[in-house]
């Protein structure tokens, strides 16, 4: 009997064949779980950002060593050179770089402040006056937010440079306010205080006597909440706070004296000096800021229930007294959030005054000082941290606000 010399093919698969593998399997499983696919995709996202760091650095190195220069911030401690027309703390020419750096800081916060303050002020009050029953009042606050804010800034501060301030009279023709104010097309010169002593000290004792009030007024509550009437250990207080005051008020009367601007040659001497074109940034920024304030506040006024309006006015409330005591506690939890935008805009857009040669931080950081030293690089770093920085800080110190009046849900 002969034999097949060829053997029967095998019904069974081999082992493993047309399965994937176990290492497939492993990866499978770990794309499918929620968990590690977020980790693997974070870490790719890193590596991305990483490489991207890496490449703009390796770039920037190249190009650093191809002009035969070196990174580095040893610049701030050479003598910068040159004037600044207008600064809060002592500069001068003989001074570092480090130093102009610090004057356009200061300078910058400065004129941010005031639009904050009085561009809030300001935004608050149309705001409300848009909300009037009265036609003429809600259409003139109507009409000021609408064609405030939808012109660029940059044109406003310009318009404000060159038709108002720029055209206001020589210092000889000044308007005046007796001789304690003077208003030129160089700027405002006003009357200031000079003393002997610190200002640092007298700002620590106004602060430490602000803060001994509040706590005497609230630690004498509790009594005068069940009593009706202050403790005797309130009235003491209060001598001893009188008498700290009195002698604080006296001190710092008898180390102070008035320096009153007067005109000697072609300008004023003594006193303070505002230039032209802080005025001009000023004026155009919160003129501007306050339209987007005033829109925030009537969006959040109209996010209260018109009956609670009713409710107040049953209940005898005046109109005053129910936006102080009903309306406004309850709208400011809504307005908070985007004020904060608001503000770091107003921060941010300090930074345009460069076009009317205000010396904020761009106008002598980023132009004279950059021109003159080549530090391109690090001077962007240093303002891009320096507006970084103050952007979280008015966002942190909001954000902390507005969780204290927000509802607390148990």
């Amino acid at each position: 009997m002969i034999q097949s010399s060829t053997s029967k093919p095998s019904k069974s698969p081999s082992k493993g064949a047309g399965l994937p593998s176990s290492t497939t399997q492993k990866w499978t499983s770990l794309l499918n779980n929620d968990a590690s696919r977020a980790v693997i995709l974070q870490a790719i996202v890193l590596m991305l950002v990483l490489f991207g760091l890496w490449f703009l650095f390796a770039n920037a190195s190249e190009n650093l060593n191809r002009l035969g220069m070196t990174f580095g911030f040893d610049f701030l401690q050479v003598t910068a050179g040159f004037n600044i027309s207008w600064s809060l703390i002592p500069y001068d020419a003989g001074m570092s770089y480090w130093r102009v750096f610090l004057v356009g800081i200061v300078n910058t916060l400065i004129l941010s402040f005031c639009v904050i303050v009085v561009g809030t002020l300001i935004g608050t009050v149309v705001g409300i006056l848009r909300l009037s029953d009265n036609p003429l009042v809600s259409q003139l606050a109507r009409w000021y937010v609408e064609v405030v804010r939808n012109v660029p800034l940059l044109i406003q501060i310009i318009f404000w440079f060159t038709v108002v301030f720029s055209t206001l009279p020589a210092p000889r023709q000044s308007y005046h306010l007796g001789e304690w104010l003077f208003l030129n097309n160089r700027g405002l010169y006003v009357t200031t205080m000079d003393t002997s002593l610190s200002w640092g000290w007298i700002i620590a004792i106004g602060l430490a006597l602000i803060v001994a009030l509040y706590a005497l007024f609230r630690w004498s509550k509790p009594y005068y909440t069940v009593s009706g009437s202050r403790s005797s250990g309130f009235y003491i207080g209060l001598a001893v706070w009188v008498l700290l005051a009195g002698w604080a008020v006296w001190t710092f009367s008898h180390a102070t004296s008035l320096s009153v601007p007067s005109l000697q040659g072609f300008n004023f001497s003594g006193g303070a000096f505002l230039p032209a074109s802080f005025g001009a940034a000023f004026v155009a920024m919160t003129v501007y800021r306050s339209a987007a304030i005033a829109e925030t506040v009537r969006a959040g006024m109209q996010s209260i229930d018109r009956g609670q309006h009713e409710a107040a006015f049953t209940i005898g409330f005046s109109r005053v007294q129910s936006l102080r005591l009903i309306l406004i506690p309850q709208a400011i939890r809504s307005i908070i959030p985007p004020m904060t935008n608001s503000w770091l805009a107003a921060t941010k857009d300090s930074s345009l005054a460069v076009a009317i040669g205000f010396p904020e931080l761009v106008s002598v950081f980023m132009q004279t000082s950059m021109n003159q030293t080549g530090r391109a690089i690090e001077i962007i770093f240093m303002v891009m941290g320096f507006y970084i920085f103050i952007s979280l800080l008015i966002s942190y110190l909001l954000n902390k606000y507005n969780d204290s009046v927000q509802y607390k849900v148990r």
